[in-house]
This record gives C-alpha cells, structure tokens and sequence, in this order.
C-alpha cells in the first residue's frame, strides 16, 4: 500500500475540520450521540476526499524500443562519442 502525500494529508485534515464545524453548525448538535455521528461523519468524509487525491507515481518513464534498422546505421562519430562517453565514466571525478 503506497503512502500518503503531503496533499492527501492536508486536504483530508482540513475537509474533517471545516466539514465537522459545518456540520455541527447547521444540524445545532448539542447530545453526545450526535456529536459522535457529525464527528464519524466527518471522518468518513476527510478519508474519501484524501483517497480521491492522485498520489504520485513512482514508475519509470515509459521507453519506447528504437526499431532495430534505426540502430543498425551507426555512423564512425557515434561510435567515437560513444567510447569517448565510456571513458570518461570510467574516470575519477576529480579527474575531470
């Protein structure tokens, strides 16, 4: 199960919050049993607003494969750019 983001928790407090004040304002709870049901309420109502929320995707970036004939025409300087890559990896930073 993925953990919640920063919004998902933000908006969730703040929907139980003003939505158990409003609540409490409009229905005029004033027994126990109905302060309990506004506050279950408004539970209920911060944990769908928060699941409703997109969380971030750690995924890769899609890939897309480069058709084999595109990788087949090498030219001499991409080969040349690509070992001169290697080679400067294998260096040491402060090398550079």
């Amino acid at each position: 199960m993925p953990r919640p983001t920063a919004a998902q928790f933000s908006f969730g407090s703040a929907t139980v919050v003003f939505s158990a004040l409003a609540m409490l304002l409009l229905f005029r709870a004033e027994s126990g049993v109905a302060v309990a049901a506004v506050g279950t309420a408004a539970l209920v109502l911060g944990l769908l607003v928060a699941m409703a929320l997109p969380s971030r995707a750690r995924t890769a970036p899609r890939v897309t494969p480069v058709p084999s004939s595109v990788r087949a025409h090498r030219t001499i300087e991409d080969i040349e750019i690509a070992a001169a890559q290697r080679r400067r990896m294998s260096e040491h930073s402060l090398h550079r």
